[in-house]
Order: C-alpha cells, then sequence, then structure tokens
C-alpha cells in the first residue's frame, strides 16, 4: 500500500502547523508501510523476544507523536520516513539495551562484519549496540549517510525506495551506502583493535 506523496504533504503541513488529527491521520494512512517496516526488521527475532513489529510500530509512534514536545515537523514523506527509521533504531537499540542489562555477564563485544542487506532482520544483541555507537561516530561527520544506513538497516528499504524518498538517484544513494558500509567497517574494526 503506497499512500500519494501530495497527500501525505498536505496532512504534514497541517500536523506542522499543530493539527494533532492530521498527525494522526497521516500515522493512521501510514501504519501499514511502517508495520512492513518493522516486520522486516524483526524478522526472525520473534523467538525468546517480546519486541514484535506491533510493539516496534507503537513504540516509533509514540516517539514520532512525541517529536518536539508534541508538535509534528515533519516537511514531507521522505522526512517522515527518515524520523520513523531513526525512531524505529532508537527502540531497537533500547531493546536491545534492555535485554542486556538483564543477562548476568553481559558485556559487550564488537562486531567486526557488516552485512551489506540485513535481509532477516538485525540481531538484537551486542552487534546492535556496537553498530549504534558506530552510527553515532558516523552522524557526527556526515548526517545524510547516517541516514541511508537507517533507512535501509532499521526501516528495511531498498536503495530504489530510498532514493524514492530522498529524491536522488539510486546510484547517488548506492555510493552513499558504500561510503558509510566502509566508514561503520572501520569504526568497528578500530573498536576491537587493542
Amino acid at each position: 500500500m503506497t499512500t500519494q506523496s501530495g497527500d501525505i504533504t498536505v496532512l504534514l503541513d497541517a500536523a506542522r502547523g499543530g493539527d494533532r488529527m492530521a498527525m494522526d491521520h497521516v500515522l493512521s494512512t501510514l501504519y501499514q508501510e511502517l508495520h512492513v517496516m518493522a516486520r522486516r526488521q524483526l524478522a526472525g527475532q520473534q523467538q525468546g523476544h517480546t519486541l514484535d513489529a506491533t510493539a516496534l510500530v507503537h513504540e516509533a509512534y509514540l516517539k514520532l507523536t512525541n517529536r518536539g514536545a508534541g508538535n509534528a515537523q515533519f516537511d514531507d514523506r521522505a522526512h517522515f520516513f527518515a524520523y520513523a527509521a531513526s525512531a524505529m533504531r532508537s527502540v531497537i537499540v533500547d531493546y536491545a539495551r534492555q535485554r542486556l542489562a538483564q543477562k548476568r555477564g553481559g558485556d559487550l563485544h564488537r562486531v567486526t562484519e557488516l552485512p551489506d542487506d540485513l535481509e532477516g532482520g538485525v540481531n538484537l544483541d551486542e552487534d546492535l549496540l556496537g553498530l549504534d555507537a558506530a552510527l553515532s561516530r558516523l552522524t557526527a561527520v556526515d548526517p545524510r549517510l547516517t541516514q541511508v544506513v537507517e533507512m535501509r538497516y532499521f526501516a528495511g528499504l531498498s536503495e530504489l525506495e530510498i532514493a524514492g524518498l530522498l529524491q536522488r538517484s539510486e546510484r547517488s544513494v548506492r555510493r552513499d551506502w558504500q561510503k558509510a558500509r566502509m566508514f561503520l567497517l572501520a569504526s568497528l574494526q578500530e573498536t576491537v583493535s587493542p
């Protein structure tokens, strides 16, 4: 289900003006797409985890509606999905931290490889926390690259989908993805080296 970009932009404009009903309508309209993103992220993670796709969407929804002390400030559909990906990242990382804190001897180790695609979603473990730290370092260098990674890993979008949302060429998104991946790999390997 894909919603017309113009319809969402009109609703986002109203939400930006403080219309809470418009924001609720945006979220309900895009709920199915958010749920698909969440299911992709948590594929294969359901056993032994209390975080499911519905819970992830609902937690991300709370973050989306509480953004800016309750005032939605999304410029367009791309901005909405970029923020939704970031909100999902935040929820997943918080969940992984909580799980590790409950484990005995939950010492963190750092990942040393980064798959080109997270077809089965992200692992809700130490690897995710290492990736989150590397993404924070990447954000300090180039926030646009972080946005591409979040949309790819945490929203499960393809390069073509990201290109459409960001109104950029697929080739440009692919280059950004490659640059971000190289930075993240170097950052992850750096944390492993003594």
